[in-house]
């Protein structure tokens, strides 16, 4: 049984060990919490290729002490060429979820590891280079990493959908199959890519000669973007969404993320909570507030520049209220509503010795992304444009420029008792729910950080690009749980005692006094390591 990790110094918390342990060991010699995040999410970009890369986006929550939360939105735009009727010319009715014209959205990861590195140096004295940073990715992309259970499982099972896609069978099958648990898997354009990026800064990977290759390879394929979509591109930071529940103040990313959706989760299950966690009234409560969170996300939430609406305007106490009005706690709701595509992605999380915190999500959208590994620089390309719609009408339709949508966003949280807590998940649809067991089994029942994360959980809605929108429910819950779902009118489809479809959680807890929990999810090959 794991056991909630304690320090007084330092701690870094991610999904892979070899990312948290490469984030710990800048702690060690004196980095930040910035910096140790840098190079943990350039080494779980190696370690868990499956999931993020250098292809993907990311998303940030930074807390200095005496300071409120800021956020760094790395993430990509449509291409300019990414019209309806380019996409019509290509024979397409709607947009492939695969393959080159499932890649159509700018890479913004690497854009956002830039603003965090000069945040790092301008507001917390970071000295680090980015050599240094990406030692570790460089080691384990050029030596090779062990393959894990969940890349092993994941390429067998979307080998039917990738094998023919440009690059990824050289890449993620280099002996004509599926690499088996342990096998040794080397990515050595990784490697040079990061060593290029280290040698000339982040920006060539948009404006330099990095850049021109990576544009070269995507047209090359298939893809609608071009050099001056890359060279148009910027990482941003934007003010958080929050929202206050008995005294402790929860901050989530805003729109084109489900952050909004997040925090109206919680607060609709406050308004009528069970007076204990993990039972037949817990679960359904939080379910149905899930229902109801969903329903304003998946009507409203996009690029916000699109939105008729601001975010902040559904998080007024009245808003609020009326979406917690008449939750029957006996009976199930209609479901499913409209659905996005679910995802995956990586969760990681870090806190230094001065208590700078740092919640962290990085993504390629669904495994392997569009599934096109680019020739020159190794990088598998996202596929999060496929999230667009090419209906003229749609609230989240395709236009040239546009955000897309994300499942992603990385949670924390101000306590009233002066911790601050970092947490998050992967897993699509399930991110929400997940922060929401998490937040509530810690902070509102009190529970231990790593039982709150080890307990069982569930999942409404689509993940890991499945198509079943039914409430998947871990095997380990109490006796007769699953079956009072059913009997309430869930339609509850039956998972394993520990399946990572629920998500790779993580989270890390600061106390005033300076003491550090930490927590990592049974279900992923992570670690939570402490100085």
């Amino acid at each position: 049984m794991l056991e909630t990790r304690r320090s007084y110094k330092a701690m870094v918390v991610a999904p892979h060990h070899l990312a948290a342990e490469a984030g710990a060991e800048v702690l060690r010699y004196g980095g930040n919490a910035v910096e140790a995040m840098i190079a943990a999410a350039a080494a779980i970009a190696v370690a868990y290729p499956h999931m993020n890369g250098l292809g993907g986006d990311n998303f940030w929550l930074i807390h200095i002490p005496g300071f409120e939360p800021l956020a760094i939105q790395g993430c990509g735009r449509a291409a300019s060429l990414a019209t309806t009727q380019w996409y019509r010319d290509q024979s397409q009715s709607s947009i492939p979820s695969r393959g080159p014209l499932a890649a159509l959205t700018v890479a913004g990861a690497v854009s956002g590891w830039n603003a965090a590195h000069k945040l790092s140096s301008r507001k917390l004295g970071g000295k680090f280079p980015l050599a240094a940073l990406f030692g570790r990715a460089i080691q384990f992309a050029r030596e090779g990493i062990a393959v894990t259970t969940s890349q092993s499982r994941n390429t067998a099972s979307k080998w039917h959908e990738l094998e023919r896609i440009s690059g990824f069978a050289s890449t993620f099958a280099t002996s004509g199959k599926p690499p088996a648990c342990g096998e040794r898997f080397c990515q050595p354009k990784i490697a040079s890519t990061l060593e290029q990026l280290a040698q000339r800064g982040l920006e060539d990977f948009y404006r330099g000669d990095l850049a021109r290759d990576i544009a070269r390879d995507l047209e090359a394929a298939g893809s609608p973007l071009r050099l001056t979509d890359l060279e148009n591109h910027d990482a941003a930071l934007v003010k958080p969404l929050c929202l206050t529940i008995d005294g402790n103040t929860i901050y989530n990313l805003p729109p084109p993320t489900q952050g909004l959706a997040s925090l109206l989760l919680l607060d609709i299950y406050w308004r009528s909570k069970a007076a204990h966690a993990d039972g037949f009234d817990y679960v359904h409560r939080l379910v149905e507030a899930t229902k109801r969170a969903f329903h304003v996300r998946n009507r409203f939430v996009t690029d916000p520049d699109f939105m008729a609406t601001p975010a902040v305007a559904f998080l007024d106490q009245s808003y609020r209220e009326s979406l917690a009005s008449n939750l029957n706690p006996l009976r199930a709701s209609p479901w499913p509503d409209i659905q996005p595509p679910g995802g995956d992605t990586v969760y990681l999380a870090a806190t230094d010795e001065s208590g700078c915190s740092v919640s962290f999500i990085q993504s390629i959208y669904w495994e392997f992304g569009s599934g096109v590994v680019l020739p020159g620089t190794g990088i598998t390309w996202q596929n999060r444009g496929t999230s667009f719609s090419l209906e003229p009408d749609h609230y989240n339709k395709l236009l040239p420029g546009r955000l897309p949508f994300h499942t992603i966003q990385p949670a924390m949280a101000c306590l009233a008792d002066g911790r601050v807590l970092s947490y998050g998940t992967m897993g699509g649809e399930g991110q929400p729910q997940t922060q929401a067991a998490i937040f509530t089994r810690h902070v509102l029942y009190k529970h231990d950080l790593q039982a709150s994360i080890t307990a069982p959980r569930w999942l409404l809605g689509r993940t890991w690009g499945d198509e079943t929108t039914s409430l998947k429910v871990e095997s380990r819950f109490e006796d007769g749980l699953i079956e009072m779902l059913m009997a309430a009118g869930h339609r509850v489809e039956r998972l394993g005692p520990y399946d990572e479809l629920v998500g790779h959680a993580g989270a890390i807890s600061r106390h005033r006094s300076g003491l550090l929990e930490g927590a990592s999810d049974p279900r992923s090959d992570g670690a939570a390591v402490a100085l």
